[in-house]
């Protein structure tokens, strides 16, 4: 079965799910009010120069400026005198931020990445035209290509061909869909790539500064654009408006790719169908349950995501080690699936049930390594330490998965705890004691949530009775179902 991508519009949201053989490996969602804007190229006003950092905040129109670092720069003397001749070139590695901003400049940036937690959005004025076979880089030298393309003759004979037809003054990258392609194919593909940035440059000597000079493509052609070379064979998409514009999207850009596009006009809900709510209800779980008996838990914090692997109720045949080694290695797999369902980005802290022996370690290292080239997005991974750990570093440029369909609780704020009901009971119990002593009213009426009202009319009876008697005053205690467990209120009547 080849991979499918399986479109669900309702009103303002999108959702797509990516099926290589029938088995969900990637999912994206993209809400009207949040549409991405990795990609974006910019004519944005430098407003603030961090010589400390040795970066700048970019005005490029968004509420909060962007951030740009100097390695992120590439002088483009377009922005000063000559516009006509202008070729960026790359910064020295040792040139400072002074030496090369100042306030009220304009530059040429590209979101690089979005705005994720505290973190805000990122430029690079390192700017990346991705087309349907190739990559332009005005201003960059690099002649590169996809690392899926194994095949070393052919890795060779593309490299020779983007040595002779990249422009002077830009780089080119080979997609992995340039295998096999011929170069007339090649040279049509960079000059539509290279009318855009004309195109592009000729709208920034226009127009002020903040001011968008290039969007990229919605999420489900750029997805179209990107997956289809991963043995893309079928679109199913629910809304006939989305399925007629994607149906002229494919003749245009891929009129030879032999992809399928068909309508889905059934009754029941297209992800109900292809059985693929149950699988994104999981997103939001913590812990996932391997077939073994053993289990992982995702855990995220804002420096990084931590995963750890327990036996749980695997018990094995043969012997401890054997049983490890088997849950870990279940487990590297279930790891590499939902860091990529998950869009799990940045640093990754896997904790692996300790191994004694070296060939055990080496093994799920090496398991974990095979399963992860699976990922189209660049993940790097240090060898296990002796204390078990692995580290991965996973390119981000987006809120995960998981964030953008969940929020924090209310109750616990996002920490994943509460008080115990114990807690509040004392603190319950101090107010009393402390408004009691102050003289504050005759009686009290305590509402709070009828969990911690059972503990004080059973367990702490004796304490209530205490104070009513030592103080002479008298304390209702009234059950609330709408409070949660750590919330109460005591209030004094005179």
């Amino acid at each position: 079965m080849a991979s499918e991508l399986i479109i669900n519009v309702t009103f303002n949201e999108t959702r797509i799910a990516f099926l290589d053989n029938g088995v969900l490996t990637d999912f994206f969602i993209e809400r009207k009010n949040e549409k991405g804007i990795v990609g974006n190229i910019y004519k944005g006003k430098v407003v603030r120069v961090l010589p400390g950092m040795d970066a700048a905040f970019v005005d490029i129109g968004l509420d909060k400026s962007a951030f740009l670092y100097v390695a992120d720069i590439v002088v483009d003397t377009m922005m000063y005198e000559e516009f006509d001749s202008s070729i960026p070139c790359p910064l020295e590695s040792n040139e400072r931020i002074e030496g090369v901003l100042e306030e009220g400049q304009e530059v040429i940036v590209q979101v690089s990445r979005e705005p994720i937690g505290q973190k805000g959005t990122r430029v690079t004025s390192r700017i990346t035209l991705p087309g349907r076979l190739l990559v332009l880089m005005p201003g960059s030298g690099h002649i590169g290509v996809s690392r899926r393309i194994e095949d070393e003759d052919e890795r060779k004979r593309l490299a020779s061909v983007l040595r002779a037809l990249a422009p002077r003054g830009f780089g080119l990258i080979a997609r992995t869909a340039c295998e096999g392609k011929k170069e007339d194919e090649l040279i049509a593909d960079l000059n539509f790539l290279r009318r855009i940035w004309e195109s592009l440059q000729e709208k920034a000597r226009r127009v002020r500064a903040p001011s968008i000079l290039h969007q990229d493509m919605g999420l489900i052609f750029r997805l179209i654009r990107d997956l289809h070379s991963q043995g893309l064979k079928k679109i199913i998409i629910d809304d006939v408006f989305v399925f007629k514009k994607v149906e002229e999207f494919l003749k245009e850009y891929l009129p030879e790719e032999g992809c399928d596009i068909e309508y889905f006009d059934d009754k029941e809900d297209i992800f109900d169908f292809y059985r693929l709510e149950i699988e994104i209800s999981k997103l939001g779980h913590k812990k996932i349950w391997l077939k073994s008996g053993g289990y992982i838990v995702f855990d995220y914090t804002e420096a990084l995501t931590v995963i750890d692997v327990n036996t749980g109720k695997y018990l094995g045949k043969k012997g401890l080690e054997d049983t490890i080694l088997r849950t870990n290695l279940e487990a590297v797999k279930e790891i590499a699936y939902q860091i990529r369902l998950r869009n799990v980005g940045g640093i990754i802290i896997v904790d692996f049930i300790d191994m004694e022996r070296r060939d055990s370690r080496e093994t799920v290292f090496q398991a974990l390594l095979d399963v992860l080239k699976k990922d189209r997005i660049k993940t790097f991974a240090y060898p296990i330490s002796e204390l078990g750990l692995v580290q991965l570093t996973r390119k981000r440029t987006r809120e995960n998965t998981v964030t953008i369909l969940t929020e924090s609780c209310p109750t616990c704020e996002g920490t994943g705890y509460i008080k115990s009901r114990y807690t509040v009971c004392y603190e319950v119990l101090r107010e009393l004691r402390s408004s009691c002593r102050k003289g504050e009213g005759k009686q009290f009426n305590v509402h709070l949530a009828p969990e911690v009202a059972r503990l004080l009319f059973e367990e702490e009876k004796a304490s209530i009775e205490y104070l009513e008697t030592t103080y002479g005053r008298k304390i209702n205690i009234i059950a609330n179902p709408g409070f949660i467990i750590d919330n109460f209120d005591v209030k004094a009547i005179h």
